[in-house]
């Protein structure tokens, strides 16, 4: 049995870069564990949307998001976890998370960890890609790391549009020195679709009463899930 760790910077991350892995990996028996970084309090207002939920309401509200998609991946809630830092404040906590999460590496031991990539456009995204290296350099741990891309940041983002998916990709890989792994999802991608769907808070910007294929998250509906390994 495999301990893996997915460490997802706001909650939907998880779901969108590694929903299918998720739910194949407890599928086939392994022990998932997923953690949430920061609270996503703000992912309405960074959509321009300043209304109701106020971001407090917005807290709460993503975490019974969170719960709900990863229960339709077939996690135990047990191994859901979060570290409740502010959204947006992560690299201000870093010392606080980097604790937390060495001693979740030191009691886990995983086999396999999942998280953001390092040219991520985002700024909690970076950050936790940099306390999870740190973490994991400073216990002299050497599980697979399986990193994955949520929105890249400038100029990636346009380059990736340029150049094609398939060939930004194994550009991409050279520059990280990494790998390319594509792990085929696609008989658990309708659960990862389902799990999509709990995420109401991250839809409403896009509109996505609409089929997937009307958003730019579409890329998160195919049926492979791509990591830098």
């Amino acid at each position: 049995m495999k301990r893996i760790i997915v460490f997802s910077p706001h909650p939907d991350d998880e779901t969108l870069s590694c929903g299918g892995t998720i739910a194949k990996n407890v599928k086939e028996g392994n022990q998932v564990f997923v953690v949430f970084m920061t609270d996503g309090r703000y992912a309405l207002t960074e959509a321009g949307i300043m209304s109701y939920p106020d971001p407090l309401e917005m807290r709460e509200i993503r975490r019974v998001e969170a719960f709900k998609a990863l229960r339709k991946l077939g996690m135990r809630t047990e191994n859901i976890l979060f570290l409740d830092i502010e959204d947006k404040a992560l690299k201000r906590h870093k010392k606080e998370a980097h604790d937390i999460v060495r001693k979740m590496l030191k009691d886990i031991n995983p086999n396999q960890i999942y998280f953001p990539q390092e040219m991520e456009y985002h700024v909690d995204h970076v950050a936790t890609n940099r306390i999870v290296k740190e973490a994991a350099k400073n216990l002299g741990l050497i599980p697979e790391r399986y990193r994955y891309a949520i929105a890249w940041k400038y100029p990636f983002n346009l380059l990736m549009y340029t150049l094609g998916e398939r060939a930004f990709y194994r550009f991409m890989s050279k520059i990280l020195n990494s790998r390319l792994i594509c792990i085929d999802i696609s008989n658990y991608l309708p659960l990862k679709l389902d799990a999509i769907k709990e995420y109401k808070t991250t839809l409403l910007p896009f509109k996505l009463n609409k089929p997937f294929r009307f958003s730019h998250l579409s890329r998160f509906t195919e049926n492979k899930e791509k990591f830098f390994a």
